[in-house]
């Protein structure tokens, strides 16, 4: 994807009358974050790619009001929630896919009761289920065949909403030697960063939890510590710059592991 590429918004398709197979919901980190960005260009590539019909709202988005809520200002994250339900049912939107777990977990199960009812899925699940259709063919012996890759489980989207599997059989599919830390899946550590956590300074304590996290992730002997979450993400880069190990051990998103593992 280059600088030419435009990215198609519900503006601009609702003024076509046409509507979009799925909206993806690219969350603040996937727009103001220069690290995560990088992420949704991935996954942007990946759409365009498997020849997905999909559309943002661009400017239009504003946050889910998932750290509002989580740091207990209720009325801040009401009237987010609000907003944005207002946009996405006067564009009639059925199905939306987020690469953040705050965001899936908030428009998923909190915006029902403020009546947002939507099919919301996290891009794990879509990216699985681009592979096993077929419209994403993984090339043989791509970039990381063979080598070792621990798998980071977000919070939100493991215990909160029981997603385990679909992360890991991506990471299977790009032929990569999957290594699990001492805790995972339903036993999986924190990165610290959850339950507003990432706004606010460390509480005193022997170690940080992105710390205790990152050296469970070096125990592996993994080279990649794939995640499918900005605030993991973050957490994570961080531990492992901490521990110098930023030239041996990459931290990145499983979109960017299919992205480049299929060249694009």
């Amino acid at each position: 994807m280059d600088n030419t590429t435009k990215i198609p918004t519900m503006a601009d398709l609702s003024s076509e009358g046409k509507q979009p197979e799925i909206l993806f919901w690219v969350g603040c980190a996937g727009s103001f974050d220069d690290r995560y960005k990088r992420v949704t260009i991935a996954f942007i590539k990946i759409l365009n790619a498997a020849k997905i019909n999909y559309a943002v709202l661009g400017p239009e988005e504003s946050c889910t009001g998932d750290p509002a809520r989580r740091a207990g200002n209720e009325f801040l994250f009401q009237m987010q929630a609000v907003q944005n339900i207002e946009i996405l049912n006067t564009y009639q939107i059925k199905k939306i896919v987020t690469a953040c777990p705050h965001c899936f977990n908030t428009l998923k199960n909190e915006y029902p009761v403020l009546g947002g009812n939507y099919d919301v899925v996290h891009h794990s699940t879509y990216l699985q289920e681009l592979i096993d259709s077929g419209k994403i063919k993984l090339q043989e012996g791509g970039e990381f065949k063979g080598k070792k890759i621990t798998y980071h489980d977000s919070c939100y989207l493991g215990r909160a909403n029981n997603i385990y599997e679909a992360p890991r059989k991506v990471l299977e599919s790009i032929d990569a030697d999957l290594v699990e830390m001492k805790n995972c899946k339903k036993n999986g550590f924190c990165c610290g960063a959850g339950g507003a956590q990432m706004f606010k300074d460390a509480e005193k304590g022997k170690k940080e939890v992105n710390i205790k996290r990152t050296e469970e992730a070096l125990a592996t002997g993994a080279k990649v510590v794939a995640s499918a979450c900005p605030f993991c993400m973050t957490m994570m880069s961080d531990g492992v710059k901490n521990k110098e190990k930023e030239q041996e051990v990459k931290v990145l998103d499983i979109a960017e592991l299919v992205a480049i593992s299929n060249k694009l």
